[in-house]
């Protein structure tokens, strides 16, 4: 089962509310250079790996809309 982050960040109050969505399907990285890929080499390593690695999961499996709103608390106290 595979997960995506979904983190709303509201402009108009600063505050970010983070979703955790399940994913229907499990999204794979074909980057070597990618440490959640199924073809980052083994031997690959902290702390080389590190500097070298993409470390966090981007888009569809992470995803962060600018939303020009207030968050839901800050909405209900306007």
């Amino acid at each position: 089962m595979s997960f995506a982050r979904v983190r709303n960040v509201y402009t108009k109050c600063g505050h970010g509310v983070t979703l955790v969505c399940r994913l229907l399907q499990t999204i794979y990285c074909e980057n070597s250079k990618c440490r959640w890929s199924p073809f980052h080499p083994t031997t690959c390593k902290p702390p080389s790996c590190l500097k070298t690695c993409q470390q966090y999961k981007t888009f569809p499996q992470q995803y962060s809309p600018q939303i020009d709103a207030f968050c839901p608390t800050c909405a209900q106290q306007q």
